[in-house]
């Protein structure tokens, strides 16, 4: 049941998780350290070395840095930003970036002034970013969130007393108040005034680079190849202008995501199809942001128990709160929205996240095929019975179960995957 202090948690969730990124966010967390390393070192680095945990080796080294004329990889994310970022806007670092910073971050490249080494930690987002001089030397640690700066050093001594923390990234506290019964009242009766805002900035952002991505040249141009050989249906044009978005960001597009879960990708899937199934169907405004609510949250909430970064694609993930929030939209039961999850889940649990690159547009569209399939299926009342596979009695217990698979099941997954993308870059 719904108190107000839950109803505030989930604002406060929300406010916490659809915050605004340039760019795909592992390469501008590496631009953010680097950028704040330069501020406490007082100068341009003669050397750097940075430390990064597997997830980001996976995440950075084939994505296309933003506003950098092409630039790609962890050394190009690292040196950007230490040429040009402003770490005081966090995850648009690299907004203000001149041509001239450009050259410099190029100038570095090619002399060889950051070199990367594999940082084995536990945690699967960890940075290390270590710049010298002559006679100084900083160093900043990041570490469980993308601009979560744990430790800053200079010429040995901490300087940041007591490590950084999330307020709201309570895992264990959201397993507690995040659940489908909750998200739904939730959804169905927040005071849209609490959160419009974070709405309205979600459609106008991620619409915009969903619009950009059908228009500009990105990657394969997946977007506009569905629209052009596939007929012209809601679920094509849902399922294109997804694509679009995420073959925009992860090809160096600088305008601004609104990410959910850490992620660009889960933050385009989790909402463009809906906005696009809402304005093809002519749904009102209200039902509209009430839907994108009971989306995003439904993301986070599987993205509790998955983890930001795993081997398990989050794709999956946000596609499967987009199903069920369609089902949500027009009017579907609390049973028949689970029966959406229940059957996205029963098809696509096995995508494996190789890594942030062009390629993950294409595991939207699949993902988002599957998961409007689930909810035509639940609009039908039909759902794959429990103990299908990995499903369980309920559905509570299946995202517990897939979130278990990602996390814990799939970590020598994840080592393998970085095993074989090292191995091939060598």
């Amino acid at each position: 049941m719904m108190t107000n202090e839950i109803i505030e948690d989930y604002i406060k969730i929300l406010e916490s998780e659809l915050v605004p990124a340039m760019g795909c966010t592992e390469p501008i967390a590496l631009a953010y350290g680097g950028a704040r390393a330069r501020e406490i070192l007082g100068g341009m680095p003669e050397k750097v070395i940075a430390k990064c945990s597997g997830n980001i080796i996976k995440n950075v080294r084939c994505v296309t840095i933003p506003n950098s004329k092409g630039l790609v990889g962890i050394e190009a994310g690292v040196l950007l930003g230490i040429a040009g970022g402003n770490a005081g806007k966090q995850m648009e670092v690299l907004e203000d970036v001149s041509d001239a910073d450009i050259e410099m971050a190029k100038q570095m490249l090619k002399k060889g002034v950051c070199k990367v080494e594999f940082l084995d930690s536990p945690s699967v987002l960890h940075i290390i970013l270590e710049l010298y001089t002559e006679e100084h030397s900083a160093i900043v640690e990041i570490r469980d969130g993308h601009t979560n700066i744990t430790s800053i050093r200079k010429d040995g001594e901490e300087l940041l007393k007591g490590a950084a923390k999330f307020e709201y990234d309570d895992t264990d506290e959201r397993k507690v108040i995040l659940n489908m019964e909750n998200i739904k009242e939730f959804a169905d009766t927040v005071d849209l005034s609490k959160v419009q805002h974070l709405i309205e900035r979600q459609i106008t952002c991620n619409m915009a680079i969903a619009n950009e991505g059908m228009k500009g040249e990105y990657g394969l141009g997946l977007g506009k190849l569905l629209v052009e050989s596939y007929p012209d249906t809601t679920l094509n044009q849902m399922k294109a202008y997804a694509a679009a978005g995420s073959e925009a960001r992860m090809g160096g597009c600088d305008l601004p995501v609104i990410i959910n879960s850490g992620s660009g990708n889960q933050g385009i899937a989790s909402s463009v199809p809906v906005v696009v199934y809402a304005r093809i169907k002519q749904v009102d405004q209200e039902t509209l942001y009430r839907s994108l609510v009971f989306s995003n949250l439904l993301t986070i909430y599987q993205k509790t128990y998955i983890g930001k970064l795993s081997a398990f694609c989050g794709a999956v993930s946000a596609s499967c709160a987009s199903g069920a929030a369609l089902t949500y939209m027009v009017g579907g039961t609390l049973d028949q929205i689970k029966m959406t999850v229940e059957n996205t889940l029963a098809n696509i649990p096995g995508i494996i996240c190789d890594g942030a690159k062009i390629s993950c547009a294409a595991k939207i569209a699949t993902s988002l095929d599957a998961a409007i399939m689930a909810h035509n299926l639940a609009m039908k009342n039909k759902v794959y019975a429990p103990y299908t596979g990995i499903l369980q009695e309920d559905t509570p217990e299946t995202i517990s179960c897939v979130g278990y698979i990602g996390k814990e099941g799939m970590k020598q997954t994840d080592k393998e995957i970085l095993k074989i993308m090292i191995e091939h870059n060598e």
